[in-house]
């Protein structure tokens, strides 16, 4: 009973290597086993002994050894090879685990991929290749699968980054009487038909649109902000400092016909009254003063504008320097008339012309 109680497990590499393994630690402890194997069918069989192990802990546990035949037959012996303690025949084709797809190919049309390898040389009607993916936002993975070799599907968002991966299987029970299937080729990554090294390229680009849009956000922001602080300086600045006519649109004619040049200005524009007031009285001649100013008013209205000059010098060769002080200087709350305007001036206040 014992006997049929080892487990072995038989895989054909692509029919080109065989790998057995046994269990018979648990059923001979303290025994080492031995192997061997042999393709012929006949009566005359030549065994041939295993000369690589597997071993499990320092036991033989399996046994490589190259592919001879379809038929194979096998038998564990105790450890001198006297003693046959498990033996089996099988067909070897019908355990063929196929290696994994070559050359895979993407073939991508709007919402569609298709994907194909290369065809095996033996036994390809035996095989099916099976498409498994999913995208970032799934935990599971889809499959496909279709006849060698290629297998196509739909329905791809060309927004979602996908994991794709592909290999081949043996068909069961008409091929095979275990369903092997080959490793899986190496994971691609793919975004609308674009081969990407993971899927986390995917999400950074993503995160780096997000930041190029909130820093283009705030910069306008920014920039909107400064201008309306720069307009509410403006009218500040307005408010607080008003701006100083130029005095060259009021008197166009003196600064275009003359060149600046008053006195001149003042000789060819007689309709030009200028008040004027010494820079400097003594306090005595104070009352003195004012009752010539109010003479001077009463004369203003009776008789025609004529211009007057009043300076606190008498000598009649510098009249023409006190009356250009007069013009630079202007005396306290003194009444100046240009071109028809009227202009009451004090001491805080200048003209520059």
């Amino acid at each position: 009973g014992w006997k049929d109680a080892i487990n072995t497990t038989i895989i054909n590499f692509n029919n080109e290597k065989m790998q057995i393994t046994w269990a018979t630690r648990e059923l001979f402890p303290s025994e080492n086993m031995s192997f061997f194997y042999t393709f012929d069918e006949g009566k005359h069989k030549v065994w041939k002994p295993c000369t690589t192990y597997l071993l499990d802990r320092d036991h033989n546990s399996g046994c490589l050894f190259k592919t001879e035949g379809p038929t194979l037959a096998i038998s564990i012996r105790n450890s001198n090879g006297s003693e046959e303690l498990f033996s089996k025949k099988f067909k070897s084709d019908f355990y063929i685990k196929p290696n994994r797809p070559e050359n895979v190919t993407f073939f991508w049309k709007e919402d569609t991929v298709t994907v194909s390898c290369n065809k095996p040389e033996r036994a390809a009607r035996c095989l099916r290749l099976e498409l498994q993916y999913k995208s970032k936002f799934d935990e599971q993975w889809q499959s496909r699968a279709s006849k060698c070799c290629s297998v196509g599907e739909q329905g791809f968002d060309p927004r979602k980054c996908y994991s794709f991966r592909v290999r081949l299987g043996r068909l069961v029970p008409y091929c095979n009487v275990v369903n092997y299937s080959s490793d899986w080729e190496a994971e691609t990554f793919w975004m609308n038909g674009t081969l990407l090294d993971s899927c986390d390229d995917d999400i950074t680009s993503q995160s780096n649109t997000v930041i190029v849009l909130s820093c283009s956000l705030a910069l306008l922001l920014m920039m909107l902000i400064l201008l309306i602080l720069l307009c509410k300086s403006q009218r500040v600045q307005l408010s607080v400092l008003p701006a100083i006519p130029d005095p060259k649109y009021l008197f166009a004619d003196l600064f275009n016909d003359h060149n600046g040049n008053l006195q001149e200005w003042l000789d060819k524009n007689d309709h030009v009254v200028l008040q004027t007031k010494p820079e400097y009285e003594e306090p005595e001649s104070i009352t003195e003063a004012e009752s010539q100013q109010e003479d001077g008013k009463n004369s203003e209205k009776q008789g025609p504008l004529e211009k007057t000059f009043t300076s606190s010098a008498s000598d009649e060769n510098n009249e023409g320097k006190a009356a250009e002080s007069a013009c630079l200087i202007p005396a306290s709350n003194t009444m100046a008339s240009f071109a028809g305007f009227h202009i009451l001036r004090n001491d805080d206040m200048y003209v520059m012309l």
